[in-house]
């Protein structure tokens, strides 16, 4: 016949394995959601960025866009190269991150604070990776450039 105290030990045991197993769920989804490390507002740019994409409102786009977007495509060529990344890949339904570069300079083609952050997404009809380069002016982060890389836009 078994000892209370030891009865007692083998209840506790499984109990101490399911909390170590829920606290190492909740650990690794946090590890999840903040494994990017991007900083919050360029985050949010580019989360408002692909929100305006799916709801084709590219004149938007257009106008938050940092300046090195407006001196390298008028309002109108942005628009067409949107329209046919539209036409060719269709909308987006899954985006999942992929690399961050933060950079820092004071020359080159992109001067200042910058973030290129790439991300393997599925179209509609096709998928690629897709990458968002930022700029941060005055404490804001800013479209600079935006590539998307995919075999179905070679047909």
């Amino acid at each position: 016949m078994r000892s209370p105290a030891r009865s007692t030990r083998h209840v506790k045991r499984p109990a101490l394995y399911l909390l170590l197993l829920c606290a190492s769920l909740v650990l690794s989804c946090t590890v999840d959601q903040k494994r990017s490390g991007l900083p919050t507002q360029a985050q949010a740019a580019i989360d408002s960025t692909g929100e305006d994409l799916d709801q084709e409102r590219y004149e938007k786009i257009y106008q938050e866009a940092a300046e090195e977007w407006k001196t390298s495509n008028t309002p109108e060529q942005s628009e067409a190269a949107f329209k046919s990344l539209r036409e060719k890949l269709g909308g987006v339904r899954t985006r999942a991150y992929q690399t961050a570069r933060e950079e820092q300079s004071s020359s080159g083609q992109l001067p200042g604070h910058t973030l290129v952050v790439t991300y393997y997404t599925t179209f509609e009809r096709g998928e690629g990776m897709e990458t968002f380069t930022l700029v941060e002016r005055k404490g804001q982060w800013q479209l600079a450039r935006y590539f998307v890389n995919s075999n179905a836009l070679k047909q």
